[in-house]
């Protein structure tokens, strides 16, 4: 007698019971760790990072896929939830940088960064990159967390790549290269004119995406979800605007809590330098670990919130997928995945090293913080997507057409 799979018979599949424990477990004991040898501000953000990938997860909040459906087939949904995290986020960060002081009484400031061509630059190859690794920075820590193992290429590369920028660093910091560093807050009425700004751009972005809809894109319907209420939070897929509103509110909290937006990709520069030392190279006498981060090469990991957090996004994002039951380990990828991966990595590394940040530190966290290179970065991201699509069909990898968003 055939037998039906949860899946073929529209449920939702069950829970892996093995994963979702030592995902809980290796939460539990590194909590646990942070809090008796860093204290306490470690652990709460290592805490703050659990939530992250929860959310990243359940909400699968691409910036990969939005950028790649706005340009392919103009469908506007993910960036206008793009918008609605950014401008949550923006008047939840503007008192706290107003203020000015965490929550363990340090210095507080946003992400805020020069203009110049090692932005635009930056900004371009990171975008490339992203359609040929398969996902973003965050997207990288949450679908490796989630058991997509191939993504581990991604992060390999991701590394590599952030070694090379933080060496080449010092060249993109020529007084030629570099332009003026402009906040929206700077003007007669201080934030609250700088949000008003913000908000405007926001709403002439979403109305944007409005009108290249209806000229463009057929109407997107999108499937039920299996699962509703309580259940849905805990196991099933969250609505776009559940996760940026998430992801906002997390984002601010991590403002609050270490003084700095929420980043992923310097630990990557960290952990790779550290690597190079390891084996005889000397970063430490490169402009990057010399000058704007001095001794920062020697810091732990532990130490370092940047590496709490990114290690709270792929626990997180384990255990949410081992519940929800779609956690799976993948193998035997394609030479040309492979090499996209690779690619990918390295390109997204170099240019979040140079364009101060990547998808989260430079777009969602310079944005958030009034920083006019958060929109450059956006912006230009945009082209870099567009060659990225045109280059996707050379590794095998496919390109949305106009009735089909699901890549």
């Amino acid at each position: 007698m055939a037998t039906t799979s949860p899946a073929d018979a529209g449920l939702p599949p069950a829970p892996r019971v093995w994963p979702a424990a030592g995902a809980g477990l290796a939460a539990v004991v590194f909590a646990a760790v942070l809090f008796a040898l860093e204290g306490g501000q470690q652990g709460v953000l290592f805490i703050v990072a659990l939530g992250l990938g929860v959310a990243l997860y359940h909400a699968r909040f691409g910036f990969t896929s939005a950028f790649r459906q706005l340009m392919a087939v103009g469908h506007g949904e993910r960036l206008r939830a793009h918008m609605l995290m950014l401008a949550v986020a923006t008047a939840l960060f503007a008192p706290l940088m107003a203020v000015g002081t965490t929550a363990f009484g340090g210095d507080l400031g946003g992400y805020i960064s020069p203009l110049g061509a090692s932005v635009a630059f930056g900004a371009f190859i990171f975008c490339v990159g992203m359609q040929l690794g398969g996902a973003c920075a965050s997207g990288s820590l949450y679908t490796v967390g989630s058991g997509q193992t191939s993504i581990i290429l991604t992060l390999l590369g991701f590394v590599v790549g952030s070694v090379w920028g933080a060496h080449d660093f010092g060249f993109w910091l020529q007084p030629a290269l570099v332009g003026p560093t402009i906040s929206l807050a700077d003007t007669s009425w201080g934030y609250a004119g700088g949000v008003l700004i913000q908000f405007l751009i926001i709403g002439s972005i979403v109305a944007a995406t409005w009108l290249i809809e209806r000229r463009l894109a057929p109407p997107h319907r999108a499937e039920p979800p299996h699962e509703r209420g309580w259940r849905r939070a805990l196991r099933g897929a969250w609505p776009l605007w559940g996760g940026a509103l998430v992801l906002a509110v997390l984002n601010a909290a991590t403002l609050w809590l270490s003084g700095r937006p929420w980043g992923i990709t310097s630990a990557f520069a960290l952990w790779g330098s550290q690597a190079l030392s390891a084996v005889g190279g000397d970063p430490g006498s490169w402009y990057y670990w010399s000058e704007p981060h001095a001794g920062g090469l020697t810091t732990s990991i532990l130490a370092d919130r940047t590496s709490v957090m990114n290690i709270g996004i792929i626990v997180g994002a384990m255990a949410a997928a081992a519940w929800g039951g779609t956690f799976r380990i993948t193998h035997d990828l394609p030479w040309r995945t492979i090499a996209a991966r690779l690619i990918g990595g390295v390109l997204m590394g170099y240019g979040a090293r140079i364009a101060f940040g990547c998808n989260i530190g430079a777009y969602f966290g310079g944005i958030a913080s009034l920083s006019l290179h958060g929109w450059l970065w956006g912006i230009v991201g945009l082209g870099g997507t567009m060659v990225g699509l045109k280059l996707r069909p050379l590794f095998g990898m496919a390109v949305p057409r106009r009735n089909d968003t699901s890549v």
